[in-house]
């Protein structure tokens, strides 16, 4: 029987415990606005198995940019349950879970490859590695802050720090200007 890793109490901890998987199937459970991680908790404390895939965002605060980890899903997560086994009803009245997503009376299912999916594009600290959203060449852009706000430009390439290059025109000449992601927008 194939086993996989389950959360302990934290849904963010590093320790794993095993559990058998022999007749679990992976549910999506939608969750009060920012309680994804205290769902994760309580059903993990009920002895579900859960996945809340997380990744590192970016915060613009005040003029300061900080880095911190946030859902992939925002008020999602996924529940494994044996349905012969496991009380599934109780998800629903779990703290900090608004309802398990169904066809019907029935649970819906999900692939266990969407899952792995997501699994496989952790990194070793189980992270969901994004890749950034490029623009097309040549596309317009338009400078959200900074003292070239307002202005509009063309996009020209990506560092490798997560930066945009883009090109603007000054005083009648292009100058190639590097601005962060959160800078810019597609005009």
């Amino acid at each position: 029987m194939p086993e996989v890793a389950a959360f302990d109490r934290d849904p963010n901890s590093t320790q794993r415990q095993t559990i058998d998987e022999s007749g679990s199937r992976w549910y999506v459970a939608q969750t009060h606005p920012r309680a994804e991680a205290k769902a994760a908790e309580q059903l993990g404390r009920q002895g579900f198995q859960i996945y809340l895939p997380r990744f590192l965002k970016r915060r613009r605060h005040a003029r300061r940019v900080e880095t911190v980890t946030a859902p992939l899903f925002l008020r999602y997560l996924f529940v494994s349950v044996d349905m012969a086994t496991q009380r599934w009803l109780s998800i629903q009245s779990t703290i900090g879970v608004a309802r398990l997503i169904c066809n019907g009376t029935a649970p819906a299912v999900v692939q266990d490859s969407i899952v792995d999916a997501l699994k496989q594009r952790e990194d070793e600290s189980g992270l969901i590695k994004l890749n950034p959203r490029p623009f097309r060449l040549g596309e317009e852009l338009r400078v959200l802050d900074g003292a070239f706000s307002g202005t509009l430009g063309m996009f020209e390439g990506m560092t490798d720090n997560e930066r945009v290059t883009i090109l603007l025109d000054l005083l009648g000449r292009k100058v190639r200007v590097s601005l962060d992601m959160e800078s810019v927008a597609a005009a």
